[in-house]
């Protein structure tokens, strides 16, 4: 079958490139062409746009970036029309895969979304549409399935991706990455500022206020592959910070705590059991406007899946010197970092174990055949 998958983001790129690998297995005759990354360009097919021409974030900058959404809108649904898959794959990316999906059923085409959009999180309204414009949904956090439920639409709970993303990944020797690295012998505290620059940017600085008060350790910064180093080294005005290229995982296996803005990196950084304290800070229009539209108790998946605080929480104003250091304190005390570790070990249970890359690509196989 002729498969049409579209992930505007580095996650979408990794789950999607697992997912793609797992369909050959399930259809040998499967040709793919996508929107994504060098992960799944790797698996093989065409790619028709980076994600790294897709990354806007918050309601201002997408705001001023509009017309080039619109124009890949435009561009994308020309695309699909000619070159007619048997199969369309959404991942993640809703404000772009919704427009498409809408069209997309219009035009009859088997339509598909592996990774939810966070309707559970705001404007709920959603789920008539989701429900209007697509055939399967997959879902990979366990409280999803009964939140579609209560909105009878049935959907399939697979498990999450990052536990086979990890488990699967080629794993580096300390000692040859911190060489490689140019990593000293002192441990580590690990800093995951987002992907997207309008994140670096509100974040890193605040992360790296710290670095002259704790000189025992060293602070890493985990760089995005959308982003290259010389935009991080504005930032950079000591000699305690190490910089890290495309190797998170690399980084989290030695790292002894982490600071991390809210998103999947958060749960990443539970799954390899590294204490954390989660960081969240826009622009002050967008921060308002978020506040008025989501109705989560919480910003971390981590958090948000336990339904309690497991992890701190720093967000928009909170988010400041003074704060960051009494977290860092706390997490970085025996007592503290053992109860951390065995809320992530429950984390991982309600997660639903290996497997989801397999899971989903039999679904998908099956009900589009």
């Amino acid at each position: 079958m002729k498969y049409y998958i579209i992930a505007g983001e580095a996650s979408g790129d990794l789950h999607a490139s697992n997912m793609m690998k797992s369909l050959k297995k399930q259809d040998r005759e499967a040709e793919f062409r996508f929107w994504g990354g060098d992960l799944m360009e790797e698996v093989g097919g065409t790619l028709v746009k980076h994600y790294k021409e897709l990354s806007f974030m918050g309601f201002i900058e997408i705001l001023m970036n509009l017309p080039t959404i619109l124009g890949n809108v435009k561009f994308c649904k020309k695309d699909i029309a000619s070159y007619q898959p048997d199969v369309l794959i959404f991942i993640d990316y809703s404000g772009f895969n919704l427009r498409i999906a809408k069209w997309a059923k219009e035009q009859g085409f088997k339509t598909n979304y592996y990774i939810s959009p966070q309707v559970w999180a705001s404007r709920a309204k959603r789920v008539v549409d989701i429900k209007r414009d697509i055939d399967n949904m997959y879902v990979i956090l366990p409280f999803e399935k009964e939140f579609y439920k209560k909105h009878d639409f049935d959907v399939n709970f697979v498990g999450h991706p990052l536990i086979d993303a990890i488990s699967n990944r080629k794993v580096m020797d300390e000692v040859c990455f911190r060489k490689e690295n140019k990593l000293n012998k002192k441990p580590i505290i690990a800093l995951l500022p987002g992907s997207r620059k309008q994140e670096i940017t509100k974040m890193l600085s605040v992360m790296l206020s710290l670095v002259d008060e704790y000189k025992e350790y060293q602070f890493v910064i985990a760089g995005a592959p959308s982003q290259e180093f010389e935009f991080y080294n504005t930032f950079i005005y000591t000699n305690n910070v190490s910089f890290v290229a495309n190797k998170t995982y690399d980084l989290l296996s030695i790292a002894k705590v982490a600071i991390v803005a809210s998103g999947t990196a958060t749960l990443e950084t539970a799954l390899f059991k590294i204490p954390q304290i989660v960081c969240y800070k826009s622009s002050s229009i967008s921060y308002q406007i978020a506040k008025k539209i989501i109705t989560l108790k919480y910003i971390s998946l981590v958090n948000l899946i336990m339904d309690r605080e497991v992890v701190k929480e720093l967000i928009q104003n909170d988010f400041n010197k003074i704060n960051l250091k009494i977290e860092l304190n706390k997490i970085l005390e025996v007592d503290f970092r053992n109860e951390i570790l065995k809320n992530y070990a429950v984390l991982e249970e309600k997660l639903g174990g290996s497997g989801a890359s397999e899971k989903v690509a039999y679904l998908l196989y099956n009900a589009n055949k």
